[in-house]
Formats: structure tokens, C-alpha cells, sequence
């Protein structure tokens, strides 16, 4: 299977995922309800009107202008790097993280976060793509860890 096939499947599942998930939440928690799960881990429904961690809460149009501005830059690097191994897993997690709750933006004004951990602000499935998305492409841009490689005293 091509890189581009492979992203657009990434980014396709990533999506139906996220907005099943939060479609489940929106359905069986009433907004602003918490669902004690295990070791102060919780079921929550609210809404983000911000990005990360609540930060810009209220940006608006801006903020979906910024993130469809970050997947035009996304797909740009994707497309002049795509034969470099492995740059489809990261480039299909960050666009199916961020179609997924731009989806959420654009319908409800605002993102569905559900996943509440104690000191920590409440997140979704399309958030956890995001950051392994990063994760991983920070990974295809250094490289696997060369174990061989040893400084000489």
C-alpha cells in the first residue's frame, strides 16, 4: 500500500473513531456529568472551546482558520517527504486528530472532551492522536536510536 493510501486510512479510522466515541458520550452522559471510573479516573462530557488544555477558550473562527492553516502545512510536509519510512503513521494520526475535532468546532462551537485524569485537563480520542502523532513524527524525523554508534575516550 502507497504512503498516501496508508495516511488516508490512518486519518479515516482516527476519525470515525473519535467522533464514535464522542457521539457514545454525548448520547449516555449528560453534559457536565462525571462518571467515577478508577483511582480518581473519569467519564466526563464537556465542551473545549479552546485548544490544548482550554488555552484561546472562545478563539472561534480563528481557531479553525489556525488548524486548517496547520494541515495545509502538515500535508505540504507530508507530500515533499513521503518516501521517508514510516511518515504516513504520524501525518494520518495529526489529520485524523485534527479533522476530528475541527468536525466538533464547526457543528458544536466547541470540542467534546470525555477522559477526565486527576491534574489533568479532560481530553478525547482525536487528542490522543494528535500527541502520538507528534510523538511519532518526532520519531521519523531523528531516526531509530542507533545502538551500534559508541564515542571513543
Amino acid at each position: 500500500m502507497r504512503p498516501v493510501a496508508r495516511a488516508a486510512l490512518v486519518a479515516a479510522v482516527t476519525v470515525a473513531a473519535d467522533q464514535a466515541v464522542k457521539a457514545l458520550v454525548r448520547s449516555t452522559i449528560e453534559r457536565g456529568e462525571e462518571v467515577d471510573l478508577i483511582l480518581g479516573i473519569k467519564f466526563v462530557n464537556v465542551r473545549n472551546s479552546g485548544i490544548a488544555f482550554g488555552m484561546f477558550s472562545g478563539g472561534g473562527v480563528l481557531l479553525v482558520i489556525f488548524a486548517v492553516a496547520a494541515l495545509a502545512a502538515l500535508l505540504v510536509f507530508f507530500f515533499t517527504h513521503r518516501e521517508r519510512p514510516l511518515v504516513w503513521l504520524p501525518t494520518g494520526l495529526l489529520i485524523g486528530g485534527a479533522a476530528g475535532n475541527l468536525i466538533d468546532r464547526v457543528r458544536e462551537s466547541g470540542v467534546t472532551d470525555f477522559i477526565d485524569l486527576p491534574a489533568w485537563p479532560a481530553f478525547n480520542v482525536a487528542d490522543m492522536a494528535i500527541t502520538f502523532g507528534v510523538l511519532t513524527l518526532l520519531y521519523v524525523l531523528e531516526g531509530a536510536p542507533r545502538h551500534g554508534a559508541r564515542r571513543r575516550a
